[in-house]
């Protein structure tokens, strides 16, 4: 316990660190994630056929190797920016196919109906996906989405296999070389997880029910 009590704020930078990378690489997952999901259902072939594409080829690519491809492959191009970045980069772009299939799934829960309806008003294709589609699809989908940020905040632990060892996997396994003390620094490590995933999941919960009175 000398290593836990004695080192708290290795720790702390750690799970900031994984916070930060988890919301960067979650807010850009969402944006390209809709983007994906918009092509995916809008009356243009091309774009449906890329998104169709970009979807499957990512979901069929485990995260490690599509990791180590950005952290060590685009420098080789002459594309160089900081490490956290591109870590942030490489994960957005793997759970935005992801996350366009989640909203996907709940822009079909919403009754074609009301689609018809907004049509037979005389809205654009994009009124109706702002307007009326796309509120409805967010809020089936409050607790999917909640996975999916839970799984982005677990597999985070990634990163520190391509040289962020500042997140709390990274600072863990930097204290277990040095202290040789595995049973209670990775405990330690997986209880914050265990914390973090406990809060999205309540947060979710919350958040679904007050989205439920609306409708």
């Amino acid at each position: 316990m000398h290593v836990l009590t004695s080192h708290p704020g290795v720790f702390a930078h750690g799970l900031l660190v994984t916070l930060h990378l988890s919301a960067a690489t979650f807010l850009l997952a969402t944006a390209v994630g809709l983007l994906l999901a918009v092509c995916r259902i809008c009356p243009v072939r091309p774009l449906r056929l890329f998104a169709a594409l970009y979807v499957s080829a990512v979901r069929g690519v485990p995260l490690l190797v599509l990791l180590t491809l950005f952290v060590f492959g685009l420098p080789e191009i002459g594309v160089v920016y900081s490490l956290f970045w591109t870590v942030v980069t490489a994960m957005g772009l793997y759970w935005a196919a992801f996350l366009c299939e989640t909203v996907r799934a709940g822009v079909r829960s919403v009754p074609p109906g009301q689609t018809e309806a907004a049509r037979a008003l005389g809205l654009t294709f994009g009124q109706v996906l702002r307007c009326v589609v796309v509120p409805q699809a967010l809020r089936a989908t409050v607790q999917p989405l909640a996975s999916l940020l839970i799984a982005v905040v677990l597999n985070s632990s990634l990163a520190a296999a391509v040289g962020v060892t500042q997140e709390l996997t990274g600072q863990t396994v930097l204290l277990d070389q040095r202290y040789a003390q595995p049973l209670f620094t990775f405990a330690a490590a997986a209880a914050c997880y265990v914390l973090l995933t406990l809060a999205i999941g309540r947060t979710a919960a919350v958040l679904e029910r007050r989205l439920a009175v609306l409708r």
